[in-house]
């Protein structure tokens, strides 16, 4: 019983390509900010998958590997993200800012990709 609970709780399994979707939508209000185009919805929808499929192929060691870079790049995209509100509330220019956090992100997407081999 325990062993199935723990099968049951595994994180990332099930939230693989959701977290990569929450963070492609991240990308694009970023890129929004930054005064660029945000990147086709249709990718998006299309890396979140593959990256999901890849996933639940991947080795455990993999897993962990894309667990553990997801939640820190969700930690510090949400950090970039308090500091741009910071800026414009102080109507400070974010342009600059945004545009590296914008390319960090899609770095990071593009690691996680290769962490499970999508």
């Amino acid at each position: 019983m325990k062993h199935e609970q723990g099968a049951a709780l595994a994180p990332g399994l099930a939230d693989a390509g959701a977290e990569v979707a929450q963070l492609r939508q991240v990308l694009s209000l970023v890129e929004e900010v930054a005064g660029a185009a945000p990147a086709e919805s249709d990718g998006a929808l299309d890396q979140a998958a593959r990256i999901g499929a890849a996933y639940e192929r991947a080795l455990p060691i993999d897993q962990r590997r894309f667990d553990q870079y997801a939640a820190d790049v969700a930690r510090w995209a949400a950090a970039g993200l308090e500091a741009l509100v910071r800026l414009e509330d102080q109507k400070r220019p974010g342009q600059a800012a945004a545009r590296v956090l914008a390319e960090r992100l899609a770095r990071a997407l593009g690691e996680l990709e290769r962490i499970v081999r999508a």
